[in-house]
């Protein structure tokens, strides 16, 4: 697998990933849960378990390229803000769409 493809294939997963807990209400969209409607609270934890995941998704894929790059603070500091927004046309659709009827 090539640079570019691993790449987009990182963006693809994380969209996927940031999206996954505002289309649902089961946790990790397999476990079914106890509540009605899932609280924001349990989202935003499932979004913080899914960027990890995303990483190393990441990271394994530039290990198989080469050599990893070290990161700093500020690396996982972009990535974070960047996965939420992301998440944001699910958050949008969950949120702050008013129903028609």
């Amino acid at each position: 697998m090539d640079i570019s493809t691993a790449g987009w294939l990182v963006i693809a997963i994380a969209i996927a990933a940031a999206n996954l807990p505002f289309f649902n209400d089961k946790l990790f969209a397999v476990v079914p849960a106890k509540w009605a409607a899932k609280p924001l609270f349990i989202r935003l934890l499932e979004m913080t378990a899914l960027y990890l995941v995303v990483g190393a998704v990441g990271f394994a894929l530039e290990t198989q390229i080469g050599a990893r790059f070290p990161q700093g603070w500020e690396f996982y500091a972009i990535s974070g803000c960047m996965f939420l927004v992301l998440g944001f046309p699910g958050f949008i659709l969950r949120y702050l769409r008013k129903a028609h009827g």
